[in-house]
């Protein structure tokens, strides 16, 4: 897929080297095709890593796919410039006279609290009640996840007893639903969380479909029945390195965490880790972007 983004974006030359597809502005004006339009609202602390993860991702199909990016206006993130900011986002106010095709909310590092305690959890909401009439389907991805099953399925979260951190089997459910075309009945995904949304919820709501599932780690892949909403409660965007700097991370601010589970070959930190769940996530964002978006959303917003 060809990705048009800003050309001084800091994502853009770490993908050209990955020689994924990235076209000029002045090329996708003269194309006489209609252009999916994603909206991207990143909550992740470190988002210009998150910007250069998902676009990777939304980048494996032959449809054309132009970008916006929001932040919230009621929060002010400490680990990005205030400058880039300025340059590539802008807030809901900005946009919410537009209709996208698609939208992603990713994950943020607020779920030890209260969804109402959260500071920008008013916006969250506006921004989710917005997108049901201005977005064909949105990709909640791990806190956004449990954001949207509480919001639109009143399905709450529970914290865990411990952390869960690593690369955990799932095994495939509903194998003919279309995000899971292509998929194996066995594959692996990266999980980095405190807290769980309530599984038997999920499994039993008559709007919810859960698509896999997995002993140590619950469902993956959660959708719902109209295709407006697909939760991961993963973090399948992740590099390989990811977990290991997260790890690193928690134990320099002297919190006793376990390494990873299933990450570093043969159980060794010193180790390298190795992307295992690539082929998934170029894969199932593929699947969504096609069927769940590209097929279903009108050519022309009214």
């Amino acid at each position: 897929m060809p990705i048009n983004v800003p050309r001084a974006l800091p994502a853009r030359p770490i993908l050209e080297k990955e020689n994924i597809f990235i076209m000029e502005s002045d090329r996708a004006t003269t194309q006489d095709i209609r252009p999916l339009n994603l909206l991207l609202l990143n909550l992740m602390p470190e988002k210009e890593r998150t910007e250069t993860q998902l676009l990777r991702l939304l980048s494996n199909s032959p449809l054309q796919v132009n970008v916006d990016f929001i932040h919230t206006a009621t929060y002010e993130s400490k680990n990005v410039t205030k400058s880039h900011l300025e340059k590539f986002y802008q807030t809901f106010d900005a946009i919410k006279t537009r209709y996208y095709d698609g939208m992603i909310i990713t994950g943020a590092p607020v779920e030890h609290l209260d969804f109402e305690d959260v500071e920008y959890w008013k916006e969250m909401v506006e921004i989710m009640n917005w997108s049901k009439d201005h977005v064909t389907s949105t990709l909640h991805i791990c806190w956004g996840a449990q954001a949207a099953l509480y919001h639109h399925y009143g399905i709450d979260k529970q914290p865990r007893d411990k952390k869960i951190s690593g690369i955990f089997m799932h095994q495939r459910i509903e194998a003919t639903n279309k995000l899971m075309r292509g998929i194996n009945d066995e594959f692996l995904a990266p999980h980095s969380r405190k807290t769980d949304a309530i599984y038997q919820y999920i499994k039993h709501h008559p709007d919810l479909l859960m698509l896999d599932d997995s002993k140590e780690a619950g469902p993956l892949l959660i959708a719902s029945k109209d295709e407006r909403h697909v939760m991961i409660t993963g973090h399948i965007e992740y590099d390989a390195d990811t977990l290991n700097e997260e790890f690193i991370r928690d134990l320099n601010k002297g919190i006793k965490v376990d390494a990873p589970t299933n990450y570093f070959p043969n159980n060794n930190p010193n180790e390298d880790p190795k992307n295992r769940w690539r082929s998934l996530a170029y894969l199932l964002f593929s699947n969504w972007l096609n069927y769940y978006v590209y097929q279903e959303t009108p050519f022309k917003w009214d």
